[in-house]
């Protein structure tokens, strides 16, 4: 799994050490889901990925935030790395790619090292997937 960790401000002011473990994602800024999950992913992780897949769209608190996410997967492999990664400097983005498998990625869940939501809906949904693929459903 493709992972980044970066700052965030308001986990920070609610406790945490501010610096969270997340599927890469970004504002539309009046682009299509589609192109802007691969711009998200090349600018903070320098991977650029050619087939996605769109899994679902949400609200994450729809009782207090208008902001509906939209959910990709996509896959890699190194030789689709053009740079190093990051962020956009311009942006402030300080951004560090971290590649874990998916059972890592899971237990990190249960430690709490992952605390994102879209994250953790992303991960768990893979590995539902993958047991489904086992199991001949």
């Amino acid at each position: 799994m493709l992972l980044t960790r970066q700052f965030r401000m308001p986990a920070f002011v609610n406790g945490h050490d501010g610096m969270l473990i997340e599927a890469q994602g970004g504002l539309l800024d009046n682009a299509l889901p589609e192109d802007r999950v691969r711009t998200e992913v090349e600018e903070e992780t320098g991977y650029r990925v050619h087939r996605i897949e769109k899994i679902f769209e949400a609200f994450m608190s729809p009782g207090s935030v208008t902001e509906k996410l939209y959910f990709y997967l996509g896959e890699y492999d190194g030789s689709m790395r053009v740079h190093e990664g990051g962020g956009v400097v311009e942006e402030g983005e300080e951004i560090e790619t971290l590649e874990v498998p998916l059972a890592t990625a899971l237990q990190m869940i249960e430690r709490g090292e992952i605390m994102d939501g879209k994250t953790i809906m992303l991960l768990q949904h893979v590995a539902l997937r993958r047991m489904q693929a086992r199991s001949g459903q």
